[in-house]
Order: structure tokens, then sequence, then C-alpha cells
């Protein structure tokens, strides 16, 4: 009977040592089965195409230019008397900026307005001489000849007056000159002549400049094969034009209108030079400084656009994948007809409201399983006492 005893015991042991064994395997095949199909469903960032009204625009480096640029310069020699300017002030046309000793020239007005006056009562006196001398030969009592002398020399006379006059005229000029104005309105840069220095209308440097900076232009380049959309755009009206800091921000100086467009191509280059002007209240762009120009020349109505990201490349051309209803990718093979840093524009493969993927692609192939997350959630970290108590929860 003892023995029986042992007999069953032994049995009952090895019987309940193997439905534990069996239970255990069967909880690691099921454990195994669901972190193979754990590892298979690949996480991801997908969003919808959807439609939009896209603009169109043209990039471009440029350079910005004073609307106007004067060198002022002295139109006759002499001694700089007055300086009615502070270097950086604004002026608007006509304000006095500069004098220049008048005296020499106010002395030549009045000599040749002294020498009009002698010439004028010479010439008087010939006219009533030439009036003498035509009665008396209407009666015989002179000769025709003499009459005849005398009205030429009261032509030449008359001659000399208009002279004189001209002479006035060209004094009267000179005097001006001294007086120095401001043509245009604008800025006035460095001053290159102290008050007292002996300038001549010959001076390379002038006195100062004055450039105009509101408004003010952007002179820029484009390839010419956008030449074509670039015409459409100004047929359509003056085309938009933004500026924007080199700096990357992708902040806007200001907003400006496209003006010209050069009347040929750069041989050299294939370029094509276009000017735009921009109001400039706030004084962010300068003449020389450079800035990125963006041409808007046209605006897509109703396109289907998906972020940048979504678009991949391959050998047969664009691609995107496509997240299906039962959560697998499908490879979708696009036209993209427009691409910048903010959308993309689909033009054929794709449906609005489709879902792309827009991050985690590198790992997906045609029917992987995917778990597609929230864009907006913040990543979870992958160390530190967070991602260990996550670990513990796992396990």
């Amino acid at each position: 009977m003892r023995r029986f005893l042992i007999i069953v015991l032994i049995l009952a042991a090895a019987g309940g040592g193997g439905w534990y064994w069996k239970r255990n395997r069967d909880a690691a095949a099921v454990e195994a089965a669901a972190a193979t199909a754990r590892v298979n469903i690949v996480p991801i960032l997908a969003v919808p195409a959807r439609l939009a009204d896209v603009p169109i625009f043209l990039d471009g480096l440029g350079t910005a230019q004073a609307s106007a640029n004067v060198t002022i310069k002295s139109q006759v020699d002499g001694k700089l008397i007055e300086v009615n300017f502070t270097e950086g002030q604004d002026v608007v046309a006509g304000t006095v900026l500069a004098r220049i000793d008048p005296r020499a020239y106010q002395a030549a007005l009045d000599q040749a307005v002294a020498k009009k006056a002698q010439d004028a009562a010479t010439l008087a006196n010939a006219r009533i001489d030439m009036a003498r001398y035509q009665k008396l030969a209407a009666t015989a009592y002179t000769s025709a000849q003499q009459a005849d002398t005398q009205k030429s020399l009261v032509a030449q006379l008359d001659a000399q007056v208009a002279g004189d006059q001209a002479q006035i005229d060209t004094a009267r000029v000179n005097l001006g000159y001294t007086t120095i104005t401001a043509p245009i309105s604008g800025r006035i840069g460095l001053r290159q002549v102290d008050l007292g220095n002996i300038v001549h209308a010959s001076d390379a440097t002038g006195i100062c400049t004055i450039t105009t900076l509101q408004p003010i232009d952007m002179v820029f380049t484009l390839a010419q094969q956008y030449l074509p959309a670039i015409n459409a755009a100004m047929a359509q009206g003056s085309a938009e034009v933004l500026a924007l800091p080199q700096d990357g921000s992708g902040r806007v100086l200001d907003r400006g209108m496209l003006k010209v467009i050069d009347n040929q191509v750069d041989p050299a280059t294939g370029t094509i030079k276009l000017k735009a002007r921009f109001a400039n209240p706030e004084l962010r762009l300068w003449p020389g400084a450079f800035a990125n120009v963006r041409v808007k020349v046209e605006t897509r109505k109703d396109a289907i656009v998906v972020p940048p990201a979504a678009i991949l490349r391959g050998p047969t051309g664009a691609y995107v994948y496509v997240v299906k209803d039962d959560n697998t990718a499908a490879r979708r093979n696009v036209t993209v007809s427009h691409e910048d840093l903010q959308v993309a524009i689909v033009t054929d493969g794709l449906k609005a409201g489709e879902v792309v993927v827009t991050d985690g692609s590198s790992r997906l192939y045609e029917g992987s399983k995917v778990a597609v997350g929230d864009p907006s959630a913040p990543a979870a970290p992958t160390t530190g006492p967070v991602a260990r108590q996550r670990t513990r929860k796992s396990s």
C-alpha cells in the first residue's frame, strides 16, 4: 500500500510538472507571437491630403537699390561758405543744402547788365540817326547808300543788345548755381567736403549724396525658363513680390510689386533681370543690402496638397505611402507639379482625403501594418525614470 501511494504521488507530481511546463510554454508562445506582431507594426505619422488654394512663388536673390540716387555737385567753382545739412538727415526737394561765395558771380551779372545798358543807349541813338537819314534820302538831301548803311548799323547794334541779354542770363544762372538745393527728397549720406573748402564743377566726389529710400527698388534675377510665367503674371496685373531676410526665418520684410522685366536675357548666365518696388515704410530694406525675393506668379485653385515630407523619390519617380482602412500601407506613384517648403501639389495618383505617411516611411513596404501616432503628442523619452517605469509596466 505504501509503495502504491508513493507511485501515485510520483505520477501526480509528474503530471503537475508537465501541466505547468505546457502552460508556461503556451504563454511564452503567445507572448512571442504578440511581440512579433508588435515588432511588425510600424509606428508612423500621417495626415490626410487636402484641397487648398496654393500661391506659386518663384525664388531669387536680390539687391536693394534706392529708387533715386543723386550726387550733389557744385556746378561752379568757388569757396564753400555754408553747409546747411547734417549727415543722415532726411530732406525734401528744394531744401537749401549749401552755398558757394556768390560775389564774383554777382559782379559778373552786374557787368553784363551794365554792358547791355551801354549797348542799348548806342542802339537808341543809331535808330534816331536812321530815321533822319531815311527822311533825307526821301527828299534827296542824302544818298540812299548812307541810309542803308545806318540801317545795317542799327541791326548790328540790335544783335549786340540781344547778345548782352544772353550774357545776363548766363551770369544769372551761374549766380543761381551758388545756392545748392536738393533736387529730390531722400536721405543725405556722408559729407564729402567741409565748410571753407574750394569746390569745383569738375570734382568727382561731390559734396554729398541723396538717396530715396521710400519707395525703394529691388533688382534680382530669375532663370530664363520662368519668363513665360512672369509675363503671364504681368499680363494679369503687376505680380506681388515678397522680400525676406537671408537668415531663413521666413518673416516678410516688405511686400511690393513687380515693375520692370529687362528687355533681354543675359546669354552668359541664362537669367533675366527684374525690378520690384517696395513702399519700405519701416526702412527694413536698405540700398546695397541683399535679400531673398519671392515672386507670386499664380494661385492654384483647389489643388490637392500634402506636406513635402510625404513625397518620396525612387527609380520610377515620386511616390507616397497611403494608409488604407485596414491600417496597412500601400505604395502609390504620384505626379508632383509644384513643391516648396510648405506644401507639395499632387496632380495625379492621389485623392483628397486619402491619408499619406509623413514620418516613418523608411521602414515601410507594400502591405506593412502601421500604427498612426498623434503628430501633436510629445515624443516618449528613451532614458530616465519615466522610460524605466514604462519598461517595468510592459514587462
